[in-house]
């Protein structure tokens, strides 16, 4: 059954982007993106989820904030069982990316989201939603490099959802959307490279149908880092053997240059903030909340 969240996206246009500082294996400010590509590039992936019927809301970009365009670590969208849209707001590991949320949650509040936090301005439980995907039973939530193991336990009792946590280990790796990517409700790209003995096996028990990536594979390619409308896998690359599985699946694999931001550290789902997850339909309701662990 095809994935019914992944169809309404808020993304932030790269006005600002750049490579300032170094947080993560990729980012080398002696490589600096060329701006009027990477504007280029982002246009064509707002262009492709729109013809194939998604949605996309653009935030203005602050320009003391050069990663900001890794928009799916803005916060946690998701809509309540009563139909209201909630967001909470990532309380980002590094504090060079802390004001990106002071811009964000506002605009969000404008638009009709609740907005909630786990941790604010360096106090309490670190958050990147670049680290959480409602899957199976559970949002299933990565932890170690950016998000805390403490936030689990306020997103499980706060949202009254289930919370699987995986533990991260791999540096190249630091969010869960580097290594893991939903396809439906039985499939999904996931690299258990990036995650201790313990969780790879837990997450590949999750995962009914598994297309498991190499170290490299995900690495060299950012191929987790894609998004998914309907039976239309968005990727910025496709290694041959993947394209193949993917299409005895059933889906079709259309591919997006997303190169200029690969210098940062992200690719197609880092700028994609999905904000249709419903409680009730895609995470079951949990009251009180639940966190499991490998």
């Amino acid at each position: 059954m095809e994935l019914s969240w992944g169809r309404d996206y808020v993304m932030v246009e790269p006005t600002h982007f750049r490579v300032e500082y170094v947080i993560n294996p990729f980012m080398d400010p002696s490589d600096q993106p060329d701006p009027e590509l990477a504007m280029a590039q982002w246009r064509t992936l707002v262009e492709t989820i729109e013809r194939l019927g998604g949605t996309v809301a653009a935030l203005p970009q602050r320009e003391d904030a050069p990663d900001m365009v890794y928009a799916m670590n803005l916060g946690l969208g998701l809509v309540a069982e009563d139909g209201t849209p909630q967001v909470v707001m990532s309380h980002m590991r590094y504090p060079q990316r802390r004001m990106e949320t002071d811009s964000a949650q506002p605009w969000f509040a404008e638009h009709g989201f609740t907005t909630s936090y786990v941790g604010r301005d360096g106090v309490g439980a670190h958050l990147e939603a670049g680290d959480a995907f409602a899957f199976g039973d559970a949002l299933v939530v990565g932890y170690g490099p950016r998000t805390e193991e403490l936030a689990l336990k306020h997103l499980a009792t706060d949202l009254g959802i289930r919370v699987r946590g995986l533990r991260i280990t791999h540096p190249g790796m630091y969010h869960l959307d580097l290594a893991f990517c939903p396809l439906d409700d039985r499939r999904a790209l996931v690299c258990p490279s990036a995650l201790d003995e313990a969780s790879a096996a837990a997450l590949l028990a999750l995962v009914p149908e598994p297309l498991v990536l190499t170290e490299e594979e995900a690495l060299t390619t950012f191929c987790a880092n894609s998004i998914v409308i309907g039976r239309t896998v968005v990727m910025p690359a496709c290694p041959d053997r993947v394209r193949a599985q993917l299409e005895e699946w059933g889906f079709e694999v259309v591919i997006v240059d997303l190169s200029e931001f690969h210098k940062g550290g992200g690719s197609i789902r880092c700028l994609t903030n999905p904000v249709d997850v419903r409680i009730g339909r895609d995470l079951p309701a949990v009251p009180g909340g639940e966190v499991l662990l490998p």
